[in-house]
């Protein structure tokens, strides 16, 4: 396979800059797949299911590895900016490229609502005098700046968020199997492998609840597919994407699987509850000063990491879908730092009107945040799978180039992640609390729905379909 050609006339990143280095890529891949859904929710979600959220955290991991080795393949077929509308555009048609598009868009700036207003409240614990929204607004301003700055700037501030994270769970591992292997620490008598099936067994709750527990579960994996959105900018995606794909089996056998048991072998699963973050409990039973002040610290770095690559995310988007007709086409423009300004600026301030509605709103409004932010995820995952599987039916019949990177088992193992977000659909659906999302997300489509009909009135062009040019193909 040739390298991609990137040249001003024939590729929708034109103009960017290809400034993220594989250090920079691969570090965003593995910050992706670490948010605050492991550090907070997952101790609701032990609650719930007990040890066995071991065995949900694994499953759920081997689908999304479906899915990414999936997007890998269409990212060496073709790497796009934008690149999940861009494939659904192609392989489905322009409407989904258009309701995947403003989806993904809306995912991030509900998500950099709840993450910003979150930010604001860890920043509290060390300085209650300081209003919330001041400290909100700050972050707004910042992460704003450092965006608009240079596709380099956001990459290096997401390498250092990404290695804070990584640090403290990779300290968290060392330290418990420390304790399980000499028993040092407050911690060292009760600690012992058998508390995963000491406490009424390993599903203590029965295996209904345990499976009630993946939409908590898909929510935390959130954001690893943004290696994709990369795509555009990185310096050699025909090596960063690859690696960055790969590796991540083993990111999520130690970040989560590896993490979670060495916290459920020292401290047992009764003594966690919703709004008690495991690895602050893990820190103060083992009887580490300051333990509560240096998860907060980290929990702020993953809300600002996730606003961060909010901004990022929902800029090259807007982008994509100005280039394609399906967005106004202003928001083409790139500034003369090659950045996205005018799309990461409207998503900014749709993100900080977030931050004053969560003053107004009781504190459920997170669950449903989040929530939103799931099912527009879901989304997203299934219109990467759906493009694969239709990928590899036109490869198959010869009217496409293989890819360079193609998916282990062709188009199988994205049908099995296919039924599998399909089923955790179907738990949202039955979850009272959780099922709000899927009215918000009729509404979407139903405004969505609208706006492609107006689309379409002024300017039938858009609901054509595009051939892709070919010489892009990896």
């Amino acid at each position: 396979m040739t390298s991609p050609k990137v040249d001003s006339e024939s590729v929708p990143e034109e103009g960017y800059e290809r400034g993220l280095g594989s250090r920079q890529v691969q570090m965003i891949a593995i910050g992706g797949a670490i948010g605050v859904g492991l550090f907070l929710g997952a101790g609701a979600n032990i609650a719930k299911a007990g040890p066995s959220l071991i065995v949900m955290y694994a499953l759920a991991g081997v689908i999304i590895f479906f899915i990414m080795r999936a997007l890998g393949e269409l990212l060496l077929y073709r790497p796009v900016s934008g690149s999940f509308a861009e494939y659904s555009r192609e392989f489905l048609g322009p409407f989904f490229g258009y309701f995947t598009g403003w989806t993904y868009w809306l995912m991030w700036v509900v998500t950099g609502m709840a993450e910003l207003t979150a930010a604001a409240i860890y920043i509290n614990y060390w300085f209650p005098q300081v209003p919330q929204w001041v400290s909100a607004l700050v972050f707004l301003i910042v992460l704003f700046a450092a965006n608009l700055i240079s596709v380099k700037l956001f990459g290096e501030i997401e390498f250092w968020f990404s290695m804070v994270k990584v640090t403290a769970i990779i300290g968290m591992i060392v330290i418990g199997l420390g304790v399980l292997t000499f028993g040092f620490s407050a911690a060292g008598d009760t600690a012992t492998v058998s508390n995963l099936w000491q406490f009424d067994g390993f599903f203590p709750k029965g295996i209904g609840s345990s499976l009630m527990t993946l939409q908590g579960v898909m929510f935390a994996y959130l954001a690893v597919e943004l290696v994709g959105v990369t795509a555009g900018e990185s310096e050699n995606p025909e090596k960063t994407l690859p690696k960055a794909i790969n590796t991540l089996p083993w990111r999520i056998a130690l970040f989560y699987v590896g993490a979670l048991t060495v916290i459920l072998c020292v401290v047992k699963w009764t003594e966690f509850a919703e709004g008690v973050s495991p690895f602050v409990k893990a820190f103060a039973v083992i009887g580490i000063p300051a333990a509560a002040g240096i998860v907060n610290f980290v929990v702020l770095t993953a809300a600002l990491s996730s606003c961060n690559s909010g901004m990022y995310s929902t800029g090259r988007m807007l982008r994509n879908l100005a280039e394609s007709g399906e967005a106004p086409r202003v928001f083409r423009k790139l500034s003369s730092t090659k950045t996205p300004a005018l799309g990461i600026g409207i998503s900014v301030i749709f993100m900080g009107i977030g931050v004053v509605l969560n003053y107004t709103v009781p504190e459920k409004a997170f669950g449903y945040v989040t929530s939103v932010a799931t099912a527009a995820g879901i989304w997203t995952w299934l219109m990467i799978l759906v493009s694969h599987v239709m990928y590899r039916r036109q490869v198959v019949a010869g009217r496409l180039p293989a890819s360079s990177f193609p998916a282990p088992g062709g188009s199988v193992c994205s049908w099995i992640a296919i039924v599998f977000l399909l089923f955790v659909t179907g738990l949202i659906a039955v979850d009272a609390d959780s099922r709000i999302c899927l009215f918000v997300m009729a509404g979407w489509a139903l405004a969505l729905g609208i706006g492609w009909a107006v689309l379409k009135n002024r300017n039938p062009q858009v609901a054509e379909r595009r051939e892709p040019d070919l010489e892009k193909v990896g």
